[in-house]
């Protein structure tokens, strides 16, 4: 554990310079303990250091403390008792990455503890080998589009959520669409809030379309939350494959209140004095 908490030094001080205007440091002992986990069983994303580095900052910003690792030897009990929440950073087909005791150390640490899991972008890809996970998230994947302006709209029921809240119903914003094998729609304990409209841009790139890609149609969730009868919460959403769209006030914003939702942070941390 003591690599996580140098690579997590370093990311702070490398950024520091260009992030961003900062807020006071983190206070010690702050309430919200985040670990990230970004390591990959299958394609991996050439931005996701990058994206760790933001979710730091994201952190020291915002009063709470963030943790990266890739080991699986931090994914057992003793290691995950410390973390309230535990962002999967584009981390997929992770039954290859995540021996059968490390995963189901993260199954007890969420269920038993009623604890947070937010996922981004690719933290649905392949993973139904890891069946919990798969259940956790409503669904996988199936293809995805090029790097695209489409227009989004807000699910109306869910215009009060924190990670929505404020926001147009419609507008529009450039990513990466991630087409699932079916929608989370209806499934007992999700709510959608966004959905992309397919008509705005090619849902299906070049390379997919000779791979049996397909898109969604007119349900085309992008993000939703998933609340477990056990007590945890789960958050997804599309946008984090890269800085392109992070770096958007509205995707930062999002993200972070996710993050907040998840882990029941229901006011803002109090900064350091």
């Amino acid at each position: 554990m003591q690599s996580r908490h140098l690579i997590a030094a370093l990311l702070l001080f490398i950024g520091i310079a260009q992030a961003h205007d900062l807020a006071a440091p983190t206070p010690s002992g702050a309430a919200l303990k985040v670990l990230v986990y970004s390591n990959t069983g299958y394609y991996r994303h050439p931005d996701i250091p990058k994206i760790n580095r933001w979710l730091v900052l994201l952190g020291y910003e915002n009063g709470f403390e963030v943790d990266i690792t890739e080991n699986e030897g931090d994914m057992k009990p003793a290691v995950l008792a410390r973390y309230d929440l535990l962002i999967l950073n584009n981390a997929n087909e992770l039954d290859k990455v995540l021996p059968e005791p490390q995963r189901k150390a993260v199954e007890d640490w969420f269920v038993k503890g009623k604890k947070s899991i937010v996922g981004l972008h690719a933290a649905l890809v392949h993973q139904t080998k890891w069946a919990w996970l798969s259940q956790l998230g409503g669904c996988d994947f199936n293809s995805d589009s090029d790097f695209s302006k489409a227009k989004v709209t807000i699910d109306p029921a869910a215009k009060d959520h924190p990670a929505v809240k404020g926001q147009p119903s419609e507008f529009w914003i450039e990513a990466d669409w991630t087409n699932h094998d079916h929608p989370v729609t209806g499934q007992p304990g999700f709510q959608v809030l966004m959905r992309v409209d397919e008509t705005t841009y090619t849902p299906v790139r070049e390379y997919f379309k000779t791979r049996d890609g397909k898109p969604m149609g007119t349900d085309h969730p992008i993000a939703w939350t998933h609340e477990t009868p056990e007590g945890g919460r789960f958050f997804y959403t599309e946008f984090g494959h890269d800085m392109r769209s992070l770096g958007t006030p509205f995707v930062r914003r999002h993200i972070l209140e996710g993050i907040k939702w998840a882990a029941r942070m229901t006011v803002a941390p109090e900064k350091a004095k």
